[in-house]
């Protein structure tokens, strides 16, 4: 991962099928400073990296404009902006960029007509008629008839599948629409010259005319499907309601949720929804954060707690003060993030696309070899092998080959944000099979983080507030957990603090500055012997007696000499242990890293059951140990609070961040667990051995399908009287994408637990 580079999301006005992904993307790749691009063809979002401040959003929208592909710097299913005047908000506003509602409405009309005109074509049809052992009587024009009734289903019904071919040979792309194209066209062109030229040649209106509606009818169900695989970023637009309740001069107004600015005090009334995040100025309540956190309890809130817009109000009236309004707000982010993650791609949708293109290739060219053989080798009438060679074009698109991993993509990113876990790279999701080690940090991560003062020693003559007011005085301008706990513990004690003047932290041993007029350190023992400061023998065996217990000690020098050590502890959280059994059952090694001192990191390690620990590693060494983990042949996740532990999460095959809370922008991490709860790390784990195994089963069908069908399409057990008829093709290669599809909606119903 390269934290310096530049991510633009773009949204794609044009539909581009699954198997063109990898064309769109070399379009843009060309670009100069364009270091990767992935397109999402269910969300039609485009990812592009490049170096920062050497190209622009718009450059990117004019050169796919060059390319003849619409698209558009804006997102569709951003928070929160502000509309212009006149315009509505975003929460109501019709689906005008969702290209797959679109295009499910488009062919569900198209197929209803053409369904309605194709039965007076079967009656009409001397084959049907020969098949079904009946007759109609012939009148004039009944050829006329049957040539407008077919030509209305062929240029109305497959009207959308001409402009799909049109655009994409325009753009350099064959895909599913040129195919389906050259099949509908050749057979239509075939029965016109048959009714108007060429007498005595059977036609193929009903033919086609079946080839259409089976073709509309998959499309449409397909589109169905798919639109059900992606909806999740349309789901949490939901979350947000589209008015808020402004408390303005002791009245309170209703206004657009788009229309409220930060500082601003809104009402959330019993049950309902907090708009927008913010800070409760007045009253308390039971807020439900599970569309949000993932956590199924409802969290107790009161005056000075931060609430997440779009989370759902208990019992109690609640005041707000907002705080953060739109691309900053929580659910903003996490909206962000999944449009992130389903534009990225993993290896394997990588490779299924390159394939379902080249494929694209072999159908054209075995629909010609079919044709050309059965007619001018084998000497078949023209009929039977323009049915075989429509039949191969048909079947052999690989559509399904294409959507065969993203749809996978789309609900596992989906099914792990309902869970409180945002999967930030979509590779990220290989990690059940990639990864063998876990390392976990400990503070913050495994224990608590919040220390509590156990025991406070001093030397004879200093009295113990005396030492916590110097110590929480300078600590005061530290943000370690250390020093937050001696700050809480003075305060409650009704010390006075004051302060520090020349502050500076010693990262990984502690901190020095001058309190009072008094130079105080506190920190480490190691610290404390390197800047030769003077103790009392009998002050440090009883600082060791506390170490032995496990303890994590601060000794405080003033003025040069160590005038006493306070006790911290720290523990475990409550699902840890059972986090690491889970790992451990799932055959991952576990491994603990702190900067605490070895007596401590032994105590917290064998409590957690980890398999091993380093103790005593600084911030800046993290990575070391990770790449020396990775040196021998591991494959390592790291586990960190996504900002002292940066380097290693970034170092890391896979980065998971924990303790993130509401910023859910952690740019070091891979994965971000919302509710810092290490139990969602093994369900990470169990969420990606099921999603590759469901990338697995679309992918055997999805090439089985292909290897199978493109030979018995082209006539190869016509000896044995079996072949397939282009309706009976068109219907099997829908079916076989809406296979793809629906397995893939079948990992939603996964036990992560």
């Amino acid at each position: 991962m390269v934290l310096s580079m530049e991510t633009f999301l773009l949204n794609v006005e044009d539909y581009i099928s699954p198997e063109c992904a990898c064309k769109i993307e070399d379009m843009v790749r060309k670009l100069d400073h364009v270091v990767d691009v992935e397109f999402d063809s269910l969300t039609n979002v485009l990812k592009v990296t490049a170096h920062p401040g050497m190209i622009t959003r718009e450059d990117i929208v004019k050169h796919l404009e060059a390319c003849r592909v619409r698209c558009s710097g804006e997102l569709p299913h951003l928070v929160h902006r502000e509309p212009a005047e006149g315009a509505m908000p975003m929460e109501g506003r019709p689906p005008e960029h969702d290209h797959h509602a679109m295009m499910e409405a488009d062919f569900r009309r198209r197929f209803i007509v053409s369904l309605v005109f194709t039965f007076p074509v079967l009656l009409l049809s001397p084959t049907i008629q020969r098949w079904f052992n009946f007759s109609l009587p012939r009148f004039p024009g009944y050829n006329l008839l049957l040539f407008l009734l077919a030509s209305i289903i062929t240029f109305y019904g497959g009207w959308a599948f001409y402009r799909g071919a049109v655009r994409s040979i325009r753009r350099g792309l064959l895909d599913m629409m040129v195919l389906v194209s050259l099949a509908v066209g050749a057979g239509y062109l075939f029965s016109v010259a048959a009714t108007f030229i060429f007498t005595g040649v059977i036609d193929f209106y009903w033919e086609i005319s079946t080839l259409v509606v089976f073709l509309l009818f998959g499309h449409w169900m397909e589109m169905k499907m798919t639109r059900r695989a992606s909806g999740a970023l349309r789901e949490l637009v939901k979350l947000i309601p589209p008015t808020a309740n402004l408390v303005r001069d002791g009245e309170v107004v209703e206004i657009p949720t788009s229309r409220v600015k930060v500082g601003d005090v809104l009402l959330v009334r019993p049950g309902g929804k907090v708009p927008i995040d913010g800070v409760i100025v007045e009253g308390q309540s039971a807020l439900d954060e599970s569309m949000i956190t993932g956590e199924s309890k409802p969290v107790a809130k009161k005056e000075g707690d931060e609430v997440i817009g779009g989370t759902i109000n208990g019992l109690g009236a609640i005041k707000i003060r907002v705080d953060k309004t739109g691309e900053e707000t929580a659910l903003a982010q996490i909206i962000k993030l999944m449009q992130e993650v389903q534009a990225s791609k993993p290896r394997t949708q990588k490779l299924a696309d390159r394939a379902a293109h080249y494929l694209t290739l072999v159908a054209i060219t075995a629909g010609l070899g079919s044709f050309l053989y059965w007619n001018n080798v084998v000497g078949a009438d023209m009929v039977f092998a323009l049915t075989l060679a429509v039949t191969v074009l048909v079947i052999a698109c690989p559509h399904a080959l294409g959507l065969a991993i993203p749809t996978v993509s789309a609900i596992a990113t989906t099914l792990a944000a309902k869970n409180g876990i945002l999967v930030k790279n979509a590779e990220a999701l290989e990690i059940g099979e990639k990864v063998d080690t876990f390392v976990f940090d400990k503070t913050g991560t495994l224990t608590a983080g919040a220390f509590s003062v156990t025991d406070v020693v001093t030397t004879d003559g200093f009295e113990e507030d005396e030492l916590l007011g110097l110590a929480a005085s300078l600590e005061s301008q530290s943000e370690h957990p250390i020093g937050a706990a001696l700050v809480r513990v003075a305060e409650e004690k009704g010390l006075s603090l004051s302060e520090p003047s020349r502050f500076e932290a010693i990262v990984g041993h502690g901190v020095r500055g001058y309190v009072g007029g008094r130079l105080v350190t506190a920190g480490t023992f190691r610290l404390m012997e390197r800047e030769g400061k003077t103790y009392d023998p009998a002050l440090i065996e009883k600082a060791n007696r506390l170490y032995d217990e496990g303890k994590t000690l601060s000794y405080v020098a003033v003025d040069g000499e160590v005038k006493g050590v306070i006790a911290f502890a720290d523990v475990l959280k409550p699902s840890a242990v059972q986090a690491i059994e889970d790992l451990h059952r799932m055959g991952m090694e576990v491994v603990m890293i702190t900067g605490d001192n070895q007596r401590t990191a032994e105590v917290i390690a064998a409590k957690a059951g980890v398999d091993r620990y380093l103790a005593e590693v600084l911030p800046q060494d993290k990575a070391g140990e990770i790449r020396k983990l990775q040196g021998e042949g591991r494959q390592v996740a790291m586990v960190g609070d996504g900002i002292n532990d940066a380097p290693a999460l970034i170092q890391a095959d896979v980065g998971i961040a924990i303790g993130a809370g509401t910023d859910v922008a952690i740019e070091s991490a891979d994965v971000v667990l919302i509710k810092s709860d290490p139990a969602d790390v093994s369900k990470l784990v169990r969420l990606s051995r099921a999603t590759m195994g469901k990338m697995r089963q679309n992918l055997l069908w999805a090439t089985g399908y292909n290897a199978a069908a493109i030979p018995l399409a082209a006539g190869v057990l016509f000896p044995w009287g079996i072949t397939l008829r282009p309706e009976w093709g068109a219907l099997i290669m829908s079916a076989s994408s809406i296979i793809v599809v629906v397995n893939a909606l079948l990992l939603r119903g996964a036990r992560l637990q």
